[in-house]
């Protein structure tokens, strides 16, 4: 089954050709037969000359990011995007989400929906569709939010994965956090899952584990692909029966984002190093899980400063031991999604992931946790571990987004720019009690 990648903004194109890239090379660098064929076909093509075509639209209300993606796939000589796969216009959204939202949208639904309606139709099965986008800007995350809709009317049945990338905390547009409240407010209703990569984590580990000294977009945008295809290249299920899963967004989402309050998935890998440190480094399944388990019950975000103090508490603690628990920073889990890719993959053992004490009382330990594991190794490692994690990760981040946005609501500053393009003051009002019941659902999850 095939999966087709919607990119937007200027944020989503970059990510997304750095994910195909990623993909391609990873498919066609003397890989087994098999996992090749799978990749290839879940996220390309093959034209009559036999290029590989990524599966992708492209979108944006200017020409400039869109031209450059093109022109950097076609350059790579091993992929390129198809030569009518996207659109653009040649006035930008203004970093305004109701611009994009009320009006670029709207405009021009019918060419947008054109687009992807081709590219379903390239495949035999559709697995799903995958929108990336920033929550910043304007078109990545008004357009993003409009096309999601636009998705989910037209696709009722089929999956959809929206990948965001959550901008600097010290502020990359000053009504981004107003653009973050009404991009997540509306997609919490829209997509099966959130999966969220934050800007300055992705910062720290090109600064601290890959010792990258002046560090570009295009630096934060490679690992974001990096961990991104870790979790979409083809892996062994437990529903794939010794082939391939043939749905990876259906088992993504059935086994992570099992309840419809909780949607936001977080992801992190180990491990994570410099090239220069490659050749003098070794790594072994007990202590590539043991560390990721840690990283997961303390809340770090990378394997560099892991708090090895948090504990995960009692499996049947009552009120005041779950409340210090999450005073001192256990971070509580809904559901977690181990994948394994390289060698001895089918001897580690991953029992500390099914600790019942990891997750909410309400679901067991069978049903929260889910294993992948493929043979093949990844982005050079000849064994590597991502967790993708609906747990209480996003929690802080989110409460400071929305608290931020809320003070400038609070004081009306900027309405007047959202306001003129059809939203009204209700409308945020809406969106700040939608993610506040968010908040409190992961808060309370216990």
């Amino acid at each position: 089954m095939s999966i087709v990648t919607v990119q937007l903004g200027q944020c989503g194109n970059q990510v997304g050709q750095e994910l195909f890239d990623v993909i391609c090379k990873d498919a066609c660098d003397g890989q087994k037969r098999g996992y090749s064929d799978a990749s290839t076909a879940r996220f390309f093509h093959e034209t009559t000359t036999g290029d590989l075509t990524s599966r992708a639209v492209l979108i944006d209300m200017e020409p400039k990011v869109i031209n450059h993606s093109m022109s950097k796939a076609a350059k790579s000589g091993r992929w390129r995007y198809g030569e009518k796969s996207h659109f653009s216009q040649k006035q930008g959204s203004g970093n305004n989400w109701a611009n994009g939202y009320c009006v670029h949208g709207p405009r021009h639904r019918e060419a947008m929906e054109d687009l992807v309606r081709r590219e379903v139709e390239r495949c035999d099965r559709l697995a799903g569709v995958v929108t990336m986008m920033s929550v910043a800007g304007g078109t990545g995350s008004g357009v993003g939010t409009y096309v999601t809709q636009c998705l989910r009317e037209v696709y009722p049945n089929s999956f959809i994965l929206n990948h965001l990338t959550w901008p600097y905390d010290s502020g990359e547009v000053i009504v981004q956090n107003y653009n973050s409240v009404l991009t997540l407010s509306h997609l919490y209703g829209l997509s099966d899952a959130i999966l969220v990569h934050e800007n300055d984590t992705v910062h720290r580990i090109c600064a601290q584990l890959l010792n990258i000294k002046h560090i570009s977009f295009g630096d934060v945008n490679r690992v974001i692909a990096h961990q991104l295809a870790s979790v979409l290249q083809p892996a062994l299920t437990t529903d794939s029966y010794g082939d391939y899963s043939r749905n990876p967004l259906g088992e993504l989402v059935s086994s992570l984002a099992c309840h419809p309050e909780y949607k936001l998935l977080s992801v992190c890998g180990i491990p994570q190093v410099a090239s220069s440190s490659m050749a003098y480094s070794v790594f072994s399944w007990p202590g590539l899980l043991k560390h990721l388990r840690q990283m997961l019950i303390s809340n770090t975000k990378m394997e560099e400063g892991i708090d090895w103090q948090v504990r995960a508490p009692p499996v049947h603690c009552g009120g005041a031991e779950w409340a210090h628990s999450f005073r001192t920073g256990f971070n509580r889990s809904l559901a977690n999604l181990l994948i394994l890719r390289g060698k001895d993959v089918f001897s580690a053992e991953a029992d500390g992931f099914q600790d019942a004490a990891l997750y909410t009382s309400w679901l067991p330990p069978r049903e929260a946790f889910s294993m992948w594991k493929s043979p093949v190794s990844f982005n050079q490692y000849e064994k590597s571990a991502t967790l993708v994690s609906n747990s209480q990760t996003l929690l802080k981040p989110l409460d400071n987004m929305v608290r931020k946005a809320w003070n400038m609501f609070a004081s009306r500053a900027y309405i007047h720019q959202y306001t003129k393009f059809g939203i009204a003051e209700e409308d945020f009002l809406d969106s700040f009690t939608s993610l506040e019941q968010v908040i409190s659902s992961y808060t309370q999850l216990c």
